[in-house]
């Protein structure tokens, strides 16, 4: 039996087009809802994937990509609160959508990252909780877009920005 919760999907509508995302309710109950009231209150909009790292995952999430004068401080955005992390034998593939965290495992807020290949290594040590339905050509054109070296040294900031235009909570009859 379904509950309502699993009803709704999240539409990510990016630069690149759109992602559909289902929701793990079961596995990630906290975490799926601390999404949603993001999503509803617009948090999202305007943000953008600020680290893509080829083959492996696109992140976004962070407040402060509204702002490019902040891009040194980018990755490092919070809602102003942390979660605590629902770690679960989801296993994080291509499509799955994960929260981001700093190396405490309660330290994730908004950021999260959606995953371009098999991650398994980050099984059961990241909190997993929903995946792409619709869109995954979307997703594996954000994954290809040239990057530079960002503040870390890492070569994962997107030339070009991605950006995370809105992000809405619908019932999944909506969608087409």
């Amino acid at each position: 039996m379904s509950t309502p919760a699993s009803t709704e999907v999240a539409v990510i509508k990016t630069t690149q087009g759109e992602l559909v995302l289902e929701f793990w309710s079961d596995v990630a109950p906290k975490t799926v809802e601390n999404f949603k009231k993001l999503a509803k209150e617009g948090f999202y909009d305007g943000t953008a994937f600020h680290r893509i790292v080829k083959g492996f995952m696109v992140q976004g999430g962070d407040p402060l990509t509204k702002d490019a004068k902040n891009e040194a401080r980018w990755g490092t955005g919070d809602p102003g609160y942390k979660i605590k992390a629902e770690f679960n034998a989801k296993a994080h593939q291509l499509g799955v959508i994960s929260m981001a965290r700093s190396a405490s495992p309660d330290s994730a807020g908004c950021q999260f990252f959606i995953c371009l290949g098999d991650a398994s290594f980050l099984d059961r040590q990241y909190t997993a909780f929903g995946k792409v339905i619709k869109g995954e050509d979307v997703l594996k054109a954000l994954g290809v877009v040239d990057t530079r070296v960002a503040g870390g040294g890492e070569k994962s900031r997107p030339v070009q920005r991605q950006g995370v235009e809105s992000v809405r909570i619908v019932d999944r009859a909506t969608i087409a």
